[in-house]
């Protein structure tokens, strides 16, 4: 039988800033083993479903980006659900996070789907990190100001923000840091309205 919580996610990343998140507010709703990394967006995609049927109740999440079209992610994601029996798959995801409980007469687990940014905006991973930036630091617009002034820009415009968020980290007192030890030294901050929607969404979806 599989863990009665999983979590599942795109990357390293993801991984450690979940991690991250919740250790910077004292909190431990998921350890480090009901964390999974599916290694791409691909295999998440292609495991979900198999995990909830594995799963015998209990609560499975999925973090994914939304990517160029948080409409055809969530278009693939709601026929994913509809065809493992869940009947109440909104048209939308819910700004705050998607939790679907179970069909009624199956041992289904609740499921939970953050699609990265903020569930409301095409994006990815980096896109919420910008939201953690303090508002009152300067060197992110000078960041953003370098990037788009680039006069042959080698990355696709979808990049930007992950071009951005590893430019402004290249810039701080200890360069170069991966985003959840960002998180832990302090240079993004886990106390925004953005995070606070997102641990909400892992405690109720992680609830006992």
């Amino acid at each position: 039988m599989a863990a009665p919580k999983q979590l599942l996610v795109e990357g390293t990343d993801d991984y450690h800033v979940i991690l991250n998140l919740q250790g910077s507010r004292g909190l431990r709703i998921l350890d480090k083993k009901q964390i999974h990394d599916l290694q791409g967006v691909e295999n998440l995609l292609e495991s979900l479903p198999v995990r909830i049927r594995a799963s015998e109740g209990g609560a499975v999440g999925a973090v994914l980006d939304a990517d160029t079209s948080l409409a055809d992610r969530w278009r693939g994601i709601r026929g994913r659900m509809e065809r493992l029996g869940y009947t109440d798959v909104p048209a939308d995801p819910a700004p705050e996070g998607t939790i679907l409980m179970p069909p009624a007469g199956t041992l289904l687990p609740r499921v939970g789907i953050w699609l990265m940014p903020d569930n409301s905006t095409s994006g990815i991973l980096e896109d919420f990190l910008r939201f953690l930036v303090p508002p009152e630091d300067r060197l992110i617009q000078t960041a953003e100001q370098a990037i788009d002034r680039l006069p042959d820009r080698p990355f696709p415009d979808k990049d930007r923000s992950k071009a951005l968020m590893h430019t402004w980290l290249a810039w701080r007192e200890e360069p170069g840091k991966p985003f959840g030890q960002a998180i832990t030294a302090r240079y993004l901050h886990g106390d925004v309205r953005q995070a606070d929607l997102f641990i909400h969404w892992l405690q109720i979806l992680f609830a006992d």
